[in-house]
This record gives structure tokens, C-alpha cells and sequence, in this order.
């Protein structure tokens, strides 16, 4: 069987990474390949289990929705359950049948009723099975054709699952918690309105084949030309999820007059942890702008008015094929709207139950958008609630159970719920008998790094310094320069450090390691994540380059190189910067001889590099020139000893001194 590339959220990505070969053994939801768009990069999960037969892509084609991934070959094992699986389906046995009854409904609606009760089931969402995270409608509700209606989760990813049908909710099938897959029954729809009844067997055929309903558009172009040429509509762009509950508007990348396309990106949002790109939801020419550069947004607030040319005439003749009274259907959309945008009012209440800390710290935690809206409602940190959702995902009955347990211990709450993350200086003095100040903001990356550092006030922090012989290694970089660069590979001293420092993490496993938060333990890390301190211009960010031990000099230094153009250009996504157990900063050739870097909790250590320059070096004869690296390792005393420190730097030196000390 072929496993193809589900939606995937964009029209086209391009394959970054295979994950299995031919051969391979793959269970179901196991990850078959990376797929990266200029948004995000995503890992396609099988659906199905079986053997790798054959892999149709190779890295760096271009897929769509649809793509062949690879063949699977199931064996007698994986089939008898599917085969059992069908027969157990008394839904969709009958499925031809179900056809036939829906040709004669549609053909007998046409001379007498005028509304019917439609069935909305779960569409293809990627994966075989997802949970139901939260019901987005109600009984009685009215909704549009697109309109979510319930958001569904997998370990993969959360996703609201749009309605096939415009009309009223009858009944709703489904509750939250329960385990969906594709062609499970969620709501019925009483829709209004009824098909056009010129031509009942075109727009019957419009159900198993998808082609039907463009000739059913074209068989009405011809009997109602006036309609086809009514004029463009207005379309207002929403900000979408980003993720987070608030996110500051740091670029707007269009202006009104401006002509765009779908996907096009519009404007630059920057929190805490990511900087990211919002794209448009439509075609069309910018008619207004309605938000500005510093202003916080959130899910549901406007950014634009777009005057949309080429998608709103397609859309139109097909809305009044479909639905009989053409005016209603242009008023029955604008009604919900309201409904939406007060949403976000209500929701920002609640917000500011929780500090732009405390909802950092949420956004790190696994959960679904109904979960953290709970979270946000009662002032929870998600952090501190104990999950039972698989994957460790926090679930509803999680938090009010955290909840039920605080209210037991009232004092508790109030001494916990104000962590002390400001430096307590007192007040600035009035300098206007002093000439007075000129205000100017730091940037938003400065500003949402204040917290961090502040946490270094917690931290018994020494520094280690030491220095590297590096004569040899940088004439052996020098002869692989020239080599790298005609392959577009910059090769950086720091690539061979972040090698030698990921071998020697190995050996060492308290400096990636992290203080319990009883200070009774240590947590040690079973895989290696390196952040690497960027100097941007907004400020400095630390990307993390993943598994580096696992790595080749050339794999550590391409990564090096993409991560730096991501930072510098505003690219980076919040899994870019999560994860890190150990860091690297360092001053490259501006200039200095040492300094004593902070530790970036809730690591527990960080080395900082210093410009290299020639000294005299004791060989024991004579003095002769070597190229001596200063290193500067900080380090939280509470976990590390300054013997190991010593140790540490002094292993590092050897490393970097001989780098063939690596292959023993």
C-alpha cells in the first residue's frame, strides 16, 4: 500500500530528511519523513504499520498533499486486523447503498422539501486516531460551511476540524475525550436552503466526484452570466494561532494599495519564544491595516481588510448554486463574527491572571488549546500540574484536580503565586536637574530576556578559565577551508568545539545535567542539545543545535550556519530554541581576553569563548609562537565541584589541542 503525505497545513514543502530505508519495520504514527516549508518543518507519521518496500521521495523534492511517500508491504500480521477491522465497520459496508438513497433524496428534494439533515464526519487528519480535545459548537448553533467545530489532538499535533456543511446543529456524536478516526459521525446538520434544482444529477455526482462540481459551476455560468460577474467582496484577515496568548506585532510587511496572494506574509510577530511570520488567509489588494508595529495581538484580533479579486467571484456563484436565498447566506456569515471577536475580550480577562512569565512557562508545556484556555481561566501554571494524558499531555480533569488539591491548601497558593523575578532595585531618581533622559525601549527581545537573567540571582555561579593550544587544529581547518567553501559550508573553529564538547558531555554528564527542583537530585540528560548563543541585532538568541555527538565537523558546521541565517533573519520557530542542556557562547573576533559568561538556567552550565591569538609558549628548550584559545566555563557550584570544573576544561584543552583524541 501507498502511505501519502496527509495536510500538511501548506500547498508545498520539500522533503529535509527520509527517516526509514527500504526494509525497514514502521508501526503505525512512526515518523517517515521531516518535510520543511519556509513556516515550520513537520514529521509525516505513517499510517499504517508494515515493512518499507519502497521510498517514492527523495530529500529535497517538493510534495503536496497527496505525495506517494513510500510503498509498505503488510504482512500477514498487519492484515488480518485490517481485514477484521472492515467487517467489524457495519457504517461503512453499506456505503454504496448509502449513495444510492443520497441520489434519490436529492432527487426528490427538488420538487417539494427544502431542508435536509446532513451527517458531518472526521476527514482524513493525518493520523489514524486522534482524541477529541474540545466542541467548539452546540446544539442549535448555526454555523458556516468551514466553521470549526471540534478540535481534535494527537501526539503529533492539535487540530480544529472545519464542518462540510453550512446550517444548524442537530445533535453532536461525539464528547470530549473520546478517540476518533477518519469517517467517525461528529455532529448532524439541518441545513437550509436545500440544492438548485436545475440540474439534480450533476450536483448529485458532486458527492463521489469531485470534478462534477466544476461543471456544475460551469452548466450555471451559462444560466445565470449576471451572477458569475457579481463584484469582489471584502475579506478581513484574523490572526491565526501562533501558539502563544499574546505576541507583539514587531514588522508589518505590507502597506494599503498593495496586491497579495494566499500565504504571502504580512506581518512579523515576536514573543518570548519565536519570532514568526503570519501569512494571509486570501488573495486580493490591502484595504486596511488595522494594527501597528508594538501592539500585542492575540488569536481572533483583525490585522487587514483585503479586497479580495479573483477568489470571491469563485466562491459566489457556488455559494448561490448551493444555497437558494443568495442574500441570507452573505448576512447568515457576518453573524458569528461578533460572537468571535468578543471571544478574545473575554479571554484576555482571564489572562491576566497569570503573569507574561507564568504564561511563558504554559506555552512550554504539552497541551491542548482547551487546556491551556482552563489554565488561563483559573491562574493555573501548567507546569506544576502532574499529566495523565499520553505523551505526558495534560488533559481537563488534570488541571481541575490540581485545582481541587490547591484549595485544600490555601496559604500554600498565596505564598507560591508571586515568584520574585525582578531584581528588587529600588527606583530611579529624577535626573531632570541632571539634564534630563531621552527614553528609548529595548527591543522585545531584550525585554523578554530580563526575566531570564534574572534568575541568575539564584544561582552560586564560578567561572573557570583555562586556555586551548589550537596551532594544529586551525592549520587542519585551514587546509579544509578552501573545500568547504566551494560546497557553501562555513567552516568555523566553533563547529570543531561544539564536536569536542558533545564527545566530552558524554564522559561528563553533570555539566548537562539540571538541579531537581527539591535540590535533593540531579537530573541527568539522556540526549545532548547545544544552544549556541547569536548575536541579531535585536538582541541575542540562543538556537539549539540538536544531537551534536551524533554528528560529522561538516553535518555540526552546515547546521551552525542555518541556524545563524534563521536568527539573524527572524526565522526561528519555538522548537528552535527549546531543549538545551549545555551552552556555547562566544565573542568570535570582536576582541577580549576572557570574561565570565551567566549561566543559563536550568542548565547548569555554559562555556564562553574568547578571540585566539599567538603567545610565547615554554616548550621546555625555548619560547615558541602557539595559537592559544581562552576559555571561560561558568558553572552552577550547587551541582559541579570546582575540581570537576578544573577537570573539565582541562580534558576540553587536550581534546582541542589533539582533535584525534575523538576516534579513540
Amino acid at each position: 500500500m501507498e502511505i501519502k503525505t496527509p495536510d500538511i497545513g501548506v500547498d508545498h514543502a520539500t522533503v529535509a530528511e527520509i527517516l526509514v530505508k527500504v526494509g525497514d519495520q514502521v508501526a503505525e504514527n512512526d515518523s517517515l519523513v521531516v518535510v520543511e516549508s519556509d513556516k515550520a518543518s513537520v514529521e509525516v507519521p505513517s499510517t499504517s504499520a508494515g515493512v518499507v518496500a519502497k521510498i517514492l521521495v527523495k530529500e529535497g523534492d517538493e510534495i503536496a498533499q497527496g505525495t506517494p511517500l513510500i510503498e509498505l508491504e503488510s504482512g500477514e500480521n498487519q492484515e488480518k486486523p485490517k481485514a477484521e477491522a472492515v467487517e467489524e465497520k457495519p457504517a461503512p459496508a453499506p456505503e454504496p447503498s448509502k449513495t444510492t438513497t443520497v441520489l434519490q433524496e436529492k432527487a426528490k428534494p427538488a420538487s417539494s422539501s427544502t431542508s435536509k439533515v446532513v451527517e458531518v464526519k472526521v476527514p482524513d487528519i493525518g493520523v489514524e486516531k486522534a482524541s477529541v480535545g474540545e466542541i467548539l459548537v452546540k446544539v442549535g448553533d448555526s454555523i458556516e460551511k468551514d466553521d470549526s467545530i471540534v478540535v481534535v489532538e494527537s501526539d503529533k499535533a492539535t487540530v480544529e476540524v472545519p464542518s462540510t456543511e453550512a446550517g444548524t446543529v442537530e445533535s453532536i456524536a461525539v464528547k470530549e475525550g473520546d478517540t476518533i478516526q477518519e469517517g467517525v459521525l461528529l455532529i448532524t446538520v439541518k441545513t437550509v436552503g436545500g440544492e438548485a434544482p436545475e440540474a439534480p444529477p450533476v450536483q448529485v455526482n458532486k458527492i463521489p466526484a469531485p470534478q462534477a462540481s466544476h461543471s456544475n459551476q460551469q452548466a450555471d455560468a451559462d444560466t445565470q452570466p449576471a451572477q458569475n460577474k457579481q463584484p469582489a467582496g471584502e475579506i478581513e484577515i484574523i490572526v491565526p494561532d501562533l501558539g502563544v496568548d499574546k505576541a507583539a506585532v514587531s514588522e508589518i510587511l505590507v502597506k494599503v494599495g498593495d496586491s497579495i496572494e494566499k500565504d504571502d506574509s504580512i506581518l512579523v510577530v515576536e514573543s518570548d519564544k519565536a519570532t514568526v511570520e503570519v501569512p494571509s488567509s486570501a488573495s486580493g489588494v490591502i484595504k486596511a491595516i488595522h494594527i501597528e508595529v508594538g501592539q500585542d495581538v492575540r488569536q481572533g484580533i483583525k490585522i487587514a481588510t483585503v479586497e479580495a479579486e479573483g477568489q470571491k467571484q469563485n466562491e459566489a456563484p457556488q455559494k448561490e448554486t448551493e444555497q437558494a436565498p443568495a442574500a441570507q447566506s452573505e448576512k447568515s456569515p457576518a453573524t458569528p463574527k461578533p460572537a468571535e471577536k468578543s471571544t478574545p475580550a473575554s479571554e484576555s480577562t482571564h489572562t491576566e491572571k497569570l503573569s507574561k512569565a507564568q504564561q511563558a512557562e504554559n506555552a512550554k508545556v504539552y497541551a491542548g488549546p482547551a487546556v491551556r484556555k482552563l489554565a488561563r481561566e483559573l491562574g493555573v501554571l501548567l507546569a506544576e500540574v502532574k499529566s495523565s494524558g499520553p505523551h505526558e499531555r495534560i488533559m481537563k480533569d488534570d488541571v481541575f484536580a490540581y485545582v481541587k488539591g490547591r484549595l485544600t491548601e490555601a496559604p500554600k497558593v498565596v505564598e507560591k503565586a508571586a515568584p520574585a523575578v525582578k531584581s528588587g532595585l529600588p527606583k530611579l531618581p529624577d535626573f531632570t536637574a541632571h539634564g534630563g533622559v531621552e527614553e528609548k525601549p529595548l527591543t522585545r527581545l531584550q525585554q523578554v530576556s530580563i526575566p531570564q537573567l534574572c534568575l541568575n540571582n539564584f544561582i552560586p555561579q564560578v567561572t573557570q578559565f583555562d586556555q586551548a593550544d589550537i596551532t594544529e587544529l586551525e592549520a587542519w581547518r585551514g587546509e579544509l577551508k578552501g573545500g568547504f567553501k566551494q560546497q557553501g559550508v562555513s567552516l568555523t573553529i566553533l563547529a570543531f568545539i561544539a564536536k569536542a564538547l558533545a564527545h566530552l558531555l558524554k564522559e561528563e554528564p553533570y555539566f548537562a545535567a539540571h538541579l531537581a527542583d527539591d535540590e535533593k537530585s540531579v537530573l541527568l540528560r539522556k540526549e545532548i542539545h547545544m544552544g549556541i548563543a547569536v548575536a541579531t541585532p535585536d538582541g541575542l538568541t540562543v538556537p539549539v543545535l540538536r544531537n551534536p555527538d551524533q554528528k560529522s565537523i561538516k553535518d555540526i558546521a552546515i547546521e551552525l550556519g542555518e541556524l545563524s541565517k534563521k536568527a539573524r533573519e527572524k526565522k526561528l520557530s519555538p522548537k528552535d530554541l527549546q531543549g538545551a542542556n549545555f551552552t556555547i557562547t562566544s565573542l568570535g573576533s570582536i576582541g577580549g581576553t576572557a570574561f565570565t559568561p551567566l549561566v543559563n538556567w536550568p542548565q547548569v552550565a555554559i562555556l564562553g569563548i574568547s578571540p585566539a591569538t599567538m603567545q610565547p609558549v615554554w616548550n621546555g628548550k625555548d619560547f615558541e609562537p602557539r595559537l592559544m584559545l581562552p576559555l571561560s566555563l561558568s558553572y552552577d557550584h550547587r551541582v559541579i565541584n570546582g575540581a570537576d570544573a578544573a577537570r573539565f576544561t582541562n580534558k576540553l584543552t587536550k581534546l582541542l589541542s589533539d582533535i584525534r583524541s575523538l576516534l579513540l
